[in-house]
């Protein structure tokens, strides 16, 4: 990628050279750990973590935005990069006015937020992009912050710190041999001193793992493998010695919670995904969310939500943390709309379910027993000449962040109602090639028809409360704000803001590109309420024309 990027021209070394003299007026007080505890500020002056806070809300305060109001935003400016794909998945940083995106081909850039102006750009050298086994894009997830520091993972299963006034490599550190199917994508949730990271790769055969380094030296603290190996509860759950090449990848971010120091991270399908005979048993930990103490990778507890997944359903979400009154005893909770179907409410502090039902139609399970365990209908194991399940490889919903408004006890997800054709075969395992053991087609007649919504749900019941129902299929993230909107976007390109008291359209936009694997953001800068829209490879900057007044107290 060659460097015209918005207005202007600057690699990390051209910034430290060209722009030096303003890049150091600007610079900041460092990112301290109680700041990132914090999360989002009242004042919305400041987007800290991939999530806004370590509970994955995705929610923000901020109210000069209002379902009254919303159809007045127009665009302030539009960052533009020149590569090429997919797009933007990363959720932008946000501090001193200053932005933070991370890009395809690990590409990253700090942007000036009241003009789009680039300070700094960082583009990785890879290895030659043919020899990278990144399963579905090469993307990255945005970045993590500390001290003077930015932290990335990069797609040849390394994690770097840039420091945040140049964009200059502070330090790298190698995770894994990317030519032995390794890769990495996932923002970084950074806690205390320690840079929180997983490794991808369970469509090549890999051992997944989730790492901690040391956000001063690269050092890495702890690695807790997601697959148990000989002698380690969970071992005997893999026949003979399929563990050794299971999956269960960590490629989406966690949540973290202060109080009991733990982190907990969602893990990806077992490998190879859809031949059962090539793994049997459980396959722990795959398809799991894990709770990790996080000064020593120790694991508290584990729960599975898909035993023995033959159809790709990572667990790979955006796990969400909140305190709720169940039965009317307050109770510490996660929660996940799974890419199985089901909607999952978990006891955070011992894993056990609290209530799981599905959310879109789930044909391979009748329900969630007392055990935690699905109770799996039959006729639903994959073959060559194929078994038609609900949901099919994308899963009810995927990686896209949810969010969750503490005040009205919603969680709002990106729900997908499809279905698909399973087929599997017995695959042959060489280092660094596909290892998925079959594939899935749609299966054709009106009764298939694919659809998707923009779903509330009561945590507490696991009921749907509303839906906007789309045309097709999205994959888009959503923010909610204490306003009472919402924030998606459709497979068609438009940006939506919905009431999210009751679903009811109330703008679209279209942006021209998908929103994809990603949610807007929205922050206060001088005393405007921005909404920053990461589409296709472009992110726009909007505000209200004429900024509301506030009302007298005198």
């Amino acid at each position: 990628m060659r460097g015209k990027i918005a207005r202007v021209v600057l690699t990390a070394v051209g910034a430290a050279a060209l722009g030096g003299a303003l890049v150091a007026q600007q610079a900041p007080a460092q990112v301290t750990p109680q700041e990132l505890a914090q999360g989002l500020p009242a004042d919305g002056s400041r987007w800290p973590v991939f999530g806004g806070n370590y509970s994955n809300h995705r929610h923000s305060p901020l109210t000069q935005i209002t379902p009254e109001n919303v159809t007045r935003l127009v665009p302030q400016w539009t960052f533009q990069t020149e590569t090429v794909g997919r797009g933007f998945e990363t959720t932008p940083l946000l501090r001193d006015n200053v932005l933070y995106a991370t890009g395809l081909l690990n590409t990253a850039w700090a942007i000036d937020a009241r003009t789009g102006r680039t300070i700094w750009r960082y583009k990785r050298e890879l290895p030659p992009e043919g020899t990278l086994t990144a399963c579905c894009g090469l993307v990255n997830r945005g970045f993590g912050m500390l001290g003077d520091k930015l932290f990335m993972v990069t797609l040849d299963a390394h994690v770097i710190a840039l420091d945040m006034k140049t964009g200059a490599v502070v330090w790298d550190a190698t995770m894994e041999n990317y030519k032995n199917g390794y890769a990495s994508t996932l923002a970084p949730l950074v806690v205390k001193d320690k840079v929180i990271v997983g490794i991808a790769g369970g469509e090549f055969g890999i051992r997944g793992f989730i790492d901690a380094y040391d956000a001063q030296t690269g050092k890495r603290a702890w690695r807790t493998y997601t697959i148990p190996g000989p002698g380690e509860p969970g071992n005997e759950t893999w026949a003979g010695d399929s563990w050794q090449r299971g999956g269960a990848g960590v490629w989406v971010t966690g949540a973290h919670d202060p109080e009991q120091n733990l982190v907990f991270f969602g893990t990806g399908n077992p490998g190879p995904d859809y031949h059962s005979e090539s793994r049997k048993g459980d396959n722990l930990w795959s398809d799991s969310l894990l709770a990790l103490d996080v000064d020593t990778g120790k694991m508290r507890w584990g729960y599975q939500f898909t035993p023995h997944d033959i159809h790709d359903w990572d667990a790979t979400h955006v796990p969400i943390l909140a305190d709720l009154t169940i039965g009317g005893q307050p109770r510490k909770v996660v929660m996940v709309a799974n890419r199985n179907g089901f909607f999952y409410t978990l006891d955070r502090t011992t894993g056990k379910v609290i209530t799981a039902k599905p959310f879109v139609q789930t044909t391979w399970a009748k329900e969630i027993a007392a055990d935690g365990r699905p109770v799996v209908l039959p006729g639903h194991v994959p073959d060559e000449k194929g078994s038609t399940t609900c949901p099919d490889i994308t899963g009810g919903t995927n990686f896209y962040p949810p969010s969750f408004d503490p005040k009205q006890g919603l969680f709002f997800v990106n729900a997908r109602e499809v279905c698909m054709t399973y087929y599997a075969w017995k695959p042959e395992y060489t280092p660094g090639e596909r290892f998925t053991g079959g594939a899935g087609q749609r299966p054709k007649g009106p009764e298939f028809t694919a659809t998707g919504a923009i779903r509330a749900i009561d945590p507490v019941t696991a009921e749907r409360k509303w839906e906007f129902p789309l045309i097709t299929p999205a994959t888009t993230g959503v923010l909610s704000t204490a306003s009472g909107l919402l924030f998606a976007g459709d497979a068609e390109g438009n940006l939506l803001a919905l009431d999210s008291r009751s679903g009811k359209l109330l703008w679209r936009y279209q942006m021209g590109a998908n929103l994809h694997g990603t949610s807007p953001i929205t922050y206060m800068l001088d005393g405007r309420q921005h909404l920053l829209v990461p589409s296709g490879t472009t992110l726009t900057a909007w505000a209200l024309s004429e900024v509301p007044r506030v009302p007298s107290t005198r």
